[in-house]
């Protein structure tokens, strides 16, 4: 496989993303560097417009990454978060991105100008919400890319593999609470379990548009003894499709068609791509 695969993706964000972008441009003391098609850069991002962060937004072209970001991350993945220093002269850097995620929720706390936090204040219910978080990451993720990845050479067939992406996603929704009417993982607070699901969540419509038989979710009054359950998954996702904070970090949708075509052929060098042939946990 050639090691150049990938390096005609368009290095620009569009749409509201590319507003977004134009928005945080300027020079800032904290830094997102960032791919516009990466959905876990879209996890931080989503964070940082949510609760009203200032920052500056930094491209990196995966393909010539400067020198400065590899100093700040030697493993040069996105996305990474460049924190100030008390002096506010160097960066200290943090990745994985929830890792940044839960970083900000807790950094930047004050709810008088950044809004709820996005992890529960019980200690239990926090907890509870990491062990879900961590079910989207093993699960439901890889479920993800182990479709999309699927062709016809595989020694598995795309049914078991739609079947299991459904089990995992289906294991969520069971745990979303339906007491108070609210369309989110809380119920009515959207929360920090909705941002580590929501950018691989808008991305279902590749695997319709690449796979046959697509990501498959029943239609209304199609759930069979599911019904109940897919319809709450159906009301969550409405819910993820037209929250500000995540619509300000979406590109137009088509321009995702060619990113994803590597992923769909099988062909892309991507870490997470290679971990998933290899049947690895991704990185």
């Amino acid at each position: 496989m050639g090691k150049n695969v990938d390096t005609s993706i368009q290095g620009k964000a569009t749409g509201s993303a590319a507003q977004e972008v134009e928005r945080h441009s300027g020079e800032h003391p904290l830094k997102l560097y960032a791919g516009w098609f990466c959905p876990f850069v879209q996890r931080a991002w989503i964070v940082l417009v949510e609760k009203k962060i200032p920052y500056q937004y930094i491209e990196i072209n995966p393909y010539n990454k400067d020198p400065d970001f590899l100093a700040l991350n030697p493993r040069g993945l996105v996305p990474t978060l460049g924190v100030p220093t008390a002096q506010g002269k160097d960066l200290k850097p943090l990745y994985e991105s929830s890792v940044i995620c839960q970083y900000l929720d807790e950094a930047y706390a004050d709810e008088s100008k950044h809004g709820p936090a996005l992890l529960p204040a019980d200690p239990y219910e926090r907890a509870r919400c990491r062990l879900w978080m961590d079910h989207v990451a093993t699960r439901i993720v890889p479920g993800f890319y182990k479709l999309i990845q699927h062709t016809p050479q595989k020694e598995f067939p795309i049914e078991r593999a739609r079947e299991e992406l459904h089990g995992h996603v289906k294991t969520l929704v069971r745990e979303m609470d339906s007491s108070g009417g609210g369309p989110w993982f809380a119920g009515g607070d959207f929360g920090m379990v909705d941002v580590m699901l929501a950018p691989w969540a808008l991305r279902l419509w590749l695997i319709d548009h690449y796979k046959p038989g697509g990501f498959g979710a029943p239609k209304v009054g199609e759930g069979g003894d599911d019904e109940e359950i897919w319809a709450r998954w159906r009301k969550w996702l409405d819910a993820v499709e037209n929250r500000e904070s995540i619509k300000a970090t979406c590109s137009v949708r088509e321009q995702y068609i060619d990113v994803y075509k590597r992923y769909a052929d099988d062909t892309t060098n991507s870490l997470v791509a290679q971990a998933t042939r290899q049947g690895k946990s991704l990185p």
